[in-house]
């Protein structure tokens, strides 16, 4: 049960990641600087590859403790939430203290790797 939220949640992020890139190389390259749409790419990709950190969880899950994995999937999803989430926001033009929200999304994305890890040293069975 967990394991295909996670699967939906993750294929969910991929998706809108997707969806985002495509949106921001054309719905917004006429109305962006150069340096907002690499922001705003910068937020693509950093969704993008933790929508696929997520999937691996999820594949991983019968592998890894399920407590330590789902800390992993709830940082990583937090992570996209605060550091995309800030990065889309400031390309459309937020204040720029938003960009404070960065680091802290960038952190949890750190925590979530270090989470997985921990979530493999201490499986079941091990």
């Amino acid at each position: 049960m967990v394991a295909s939220t996670v699967i939906v949640l993750g294929a969910a992020l991929a998706g809108a990641a997707v969806a985002l890139g495509a949106f921001g190389a054309h719905g917004l390259e006429a109305r962006l600087s150069e340096r907002a749409l690499a922001i705003w790419q910068t937020g693509v990709q950093y969704q993008f590859v933790h929508a696929l950190g997520i999937l691996l969880v999820a594949a991983l899950w019968e592998r890894v403790h399920p407590g330590w994995g789902l800390a992993a999937v709830i940082a990583m999803t937090l992570g996209v939430l605060l550091f995309s989430g800030s990065l889309y926001a400031l390309a459309l033009g937020a204040p720029r203290w938003l960009g404070a929200v960065a680091p802290i999304g960038g952190t949890l994305f750190i925590v979530s790797w270090i989470m997985l890890a921990i979530a493999a040293i201490f499986r079941p069975g091990a």
